[in-house]
Parts: C-alpha cells; sequence; structure tokens
C-alpha cells in the first residue's frame, strides 16, 4: 500500500474502491486489475460463436453450448453448476453448412438471404429459373409449364399480409422449386416458430427471404426480358423431438446469507439465420457473465450472498427460460436480492434504472467503475417505478416484484445492424466495451452481494 506525505502528516492511499464499494476493496481492486489487463470474454466468445456458433432454442448447438458453458464455471471453481430443464419442444431443428443463394444468369450475383427457423429447406443444391409470382390462384393455370421447378418471386409486403391460401395450394401443385420474397431493406431478419409442429406434420414448402436489392436485381433482369436462374442451397435439419431445453445455473456461494443472492445472467439462445453467429445476441451477454464469474473466482471473492449465474434460453421465443425460473423457484423469490441482464449487444454496461429507494446503494455499486473506467461511465437512472414490462429476461422478475435490471447499453455499435440479422457475427464484437462490461457485472454483483441489506424492493411489489 502507498503512502503520501503532506505538511508532515502521513496518509494511507488506500484503493479507490474502498470509498465506495459495500465489497472488500482489495478484491475489487484485484477483479478490475484481472478484467482489464487479463480479460478472457473474447476468448469465450469466440468458442461459443466459431466452434459452436448460433443456438437456436431446441438444437444441438445450443445443447453443446450448455453443457461447455457448465464445464467452464465447473472448471472456475463454482458450486452448483448444472443444466436444469425448464420444458422441452416438440421437434428439433438446425442448419446444416450448405447455406448458398445465388444469381448464375444473367450475370452472377450472391444473395444475402434465410429462411425461417423450423421450415422446409431444399434437398441439396437447387437449380431453377425465376419467374414473377402470379396475382392469383386461378392465374397459375394458364403458367403450370413456366412454373414447374421455378423459383417464384412474390411481390413485396406479401409477409406481413394475410395468407394467400389458394395461391400457395395452386404454386405447390405446380412443382415450384420455392418461393423468394424480398426484405423490406438490406437486413434479412430471422424468425420462426415451432408451435403446433410434430414429426408428423412438419412443412414443405420452401420460402426463402432475401435481401431487398437482391430482389431487386433478380426484378430488374426479368423486366429487361432476360432469362434468370437461380441457385439454392438451404440445409435445413429436422431432428425428432420431443426435445428437452435447459438454463445454465451456477453458484458463488454466500458466506453469511446463502440462501439470499444476486443474480447475473443473460440468454444463451439465438437466432440461426445463414451469417449469423448469434453474437451479439446473445454471445456477448453470456460471455460477460461468464468471464464475470472467471474475475470474481480468480480475484478470491467471498461475498456475503450468493452470486449467481444463469445463461437463460428460450428468451427469442418469449423469455421462456427466465419465466419458468419464476415459476419454478416462487418459494426463493423473496431471498433474491437483484437480477441482472446483459442482453443490449456489443455496447459497453451503460447504467441501470432503478427507483430511488434503490438509487443509494447501487451507485455505491457501481461506483469502482467509473474510476476503473473513465471513458465509460456508468450512471443510475431513477424512474417512477420499476418497469412490468419488457422484451428480455428481467421482465418476468420485475412482473412479480423482484428487482430486474438490463444494462443500459452505451457506446458506437448500431444494435438494429446486427438484431437477428445476418451481420450477428464475431467481427462485431467491440472487445474494449466487453471488458468493460464484464467487470461491471463483477463487481456489481460483488458489491450487492456484500451489502448490509438487500436491494429495496418497490412498495407494493
Amino acid at each position: 500500500m502507498k503512502r503520501a506525505r503532506i505538511f508532515g502528516f502521513v496518509f494511507l492511499l488506500l484503493p479507490v474502491a474502498s470509498l465506495y464499494g459495500q465489497g472488500d476493496p482489495e478484491v475489487i481492486s484485484r477483479i478490475i486489475d484481472e478484467g482489464k489487463h487479463r480479460n478472457q470474454v473474447i476468448r469465450h466468445l469466440e468458442y461459443l460463436c466459431i466452434q459452436i456458433g448460433p443456438r437456436l432454442t431446441g438444437s444441438s448447438n445450443l445443447q453443446r453450448a450448455c453443457e461447455w458453458t457448465r464445464d467452464q464455471f465447473k472448471a472456475f471453481g463454482l458450486e452448483n453448476a448444472h443444466l436444469e430443464q425448464w420444458g422441452e419442444i416438440p421437434v428439433g431443428f438446425r442448419r446444416g453448412p450448405n447455406q448458398v443463394a445465388r444469381m448464375v444468369l444473367p450475370y452472377e450475383r450472391t444473395f444475402q438471404f434465410t429462411t425461417r427457423a423450423w421450415s422446409a429447406g431444399t434437398n441439396g443444391l437447387v437449380r431453377g429459373h425465376a419467374v414473377k409470382a402470379p396475382a392469383s390462384a386461378e392465374a397459375v393455370e394458364g403458367m403450370k409449364d413456366e412454373l414447374k421447378g421455378a423459383w417464384v418471386m412474390m411481390p413485396p409486403g406479401r409477409r406481413g399480409q394475410q395468407p394467400n391460401e389458394a395461391l400457395d395450394a395452386a404454386l405447390r401443385e405446380a412443382g415450384i422449386a420455392g418461393t423468394i420474397s424480398p426484405a423490406p431493406g438490406e437486413l434479412v431478419i430471422t424468425s420462426g416458430s415451432y408451435r403446433g409442429l410434430t414429426w408428423d406434420n412438419l412443412p414443405t414448402d420452401v420460402e426463402v427471404t432475401v435481401r431487398r436489392s437482391d430482389y431487386e436485381a433478380v426484378i430488374g433482369a426479368l423486366d429487361a426480358g432476360q432469362q434468370v436462374i437461380l441457385e439454392i442451397w438451404a440445409e435445413n435439419v429436422w431432428e425428432r423431438g420431443p426435445v428437452p431445453v435447459y438454463n445454465v445455473i451456477a453458484d458463488i456461494p454466500g458466506t453469511q446469507k446463502p440462501d439470499e443472492m444476486v443474480i447475473v445472467s443473460g440468454h444463451l439462445d439465438s437466432w440461426d439465420g445463414p451469417g449469423s453467429q448469434g453474437t451479439c445476441d446473445n454471445g456477448t451477454g453470456t460471455m460477460v457473465a461468464l468471464e464475470a464469474a472467471r474475475l470474481l473466482m480468480v480475484s478470491g471473492a467471498k461475498p456475503k450472498r450468493t452470486i449467481r449465474f444463469i445463461l437463460w434460453t428460450g428468451e427469442e421465443q418469449g423469455l421462456l427460460g427466465s419465466r419458468a425460473y419464476v415459476e419454478m423457484h416462487r418459494d426463493q423469490l423473496d431471498k433474491i436480492s437483484a437480477v441482472l441482464v446483459d442482453d443490449g449487444g456489443t455496447n459497453y454496461s451503460g447504467g441501470l434504472v432503478c427507483i430511488e429507494a434503490m438509487r443509494p446503494m447501487l451507485e455505491k455499486a457501481v461506483a469502482p467503475l467509473n474510476e476503473a473506467f473513465p471513458d465509460m461511465p456508468v450512471t443510475i437512472q431513477v424512474a417512477p417505478s420499476m418497469p412490468r414490462g419488457g422484451g428480455s429476461d428481467h421482465a418476468p422478475f420485475n412482473a412479480v416484484g423482484v428487482p430486474g435490471f438490463f444494462w443500459r447499453e452505451t457506446g458506437v455499435a448500431n444494435y438494429t445492424y446486427v438484431h437477428h440479422t445476418q451481420h450477428d457475427n464475431i467481427a462485431a464484437a467491440i472487445h474494449p466495451y466487453l471488458f468493460q462490461s464484464s467487470v461491471a457485472a463483477a463487481v456489481t454483483a460483488y458489491n450487492l452481494a456484500c451489502a448490509d441489506t438487500m436491494l429495496p424492493r418497490q412498495q407494493g411489489g
């Protein structure tokens, strides 16, 4: 410890964390040092996104990710690392490596595209001519020869309208290769649903969505009277269900009040469109949580309360994993001080929103971060009440009065560019921001877990 002499008096220069933190200032200083100089969050993220890949709920990729993260928590020395089943889905689905869409005539052009999750793929590489969609089922009759084996270019906006079942049936009977619809712009968004599916009623129609500019290139060539030949290979693989689905859970047990806890979390599942690795939604948040666990362990943290790490799944289908956790652990909800959720992409953790009663404790909890990362300030914003809704895994907790917090992401990254799109890959990750976020999760959780009391709750919550 350094000393300073001023006007003949000797002062101890304590680590800055001791001025603010509820936890041991030496531990906080070690967390910050490790997080700034030997951070492993990118190493975790690269393994998750490159070696495992995107992680659709119920897919074999997601199961691999659950098992790998559980084993990482164990290797770091956390206790009770396990998979907790919250449900099952009727059929499994994954994308194989062959995901190709291109125009080969009248010139070569590679498309950016997707098919919906839990939808039919092609049987190998399917080559066919492009044709504009007929206006009605009746018009199909006069185009049957032209439509057989064709890729049918559907008009813009059709996806948002009521399905034209008669036209779809007529096209199917005509033997088309599949339909191609344009995205609203250059971002190709993947979605989909397994609801209502069984192994005996799997969809068979091939429906492809391409970038607007790719669609317009095809239409332009057709309007010019040119023959257009397309090749598409969408390797979509079905797996027999039911498929069990799990959350990943691991603990740093509390030394004084182990039954009380602070939860650090993010969702491990992702969408899986071609080009996506599930990096920013939400590989970043889950690997921030994983690295926060490592930082706490290597720093020798001994929190008074348990710090529980949870990697949710089923978030993209409606917060299913976190909703199920709330139902399955109702008898523990009054022992949860706070639930921290990182699910906003690759920007840094810029702050939390709370009610006034929570502000002093949260400001103390995050204060060391502003000294450690002065260029990435963390602020506490006061709102009239805690939210009762929301689009991420804090919402089920707030709905039952447990303080749930969604880290406000701040920085230069454009989340819209990657959210459910073909650009959600490892190239989008911003390393310094993720270093800060992992330290923010570790320090904030540690301070809250070491505070004299649990975080105040909204009256009536």
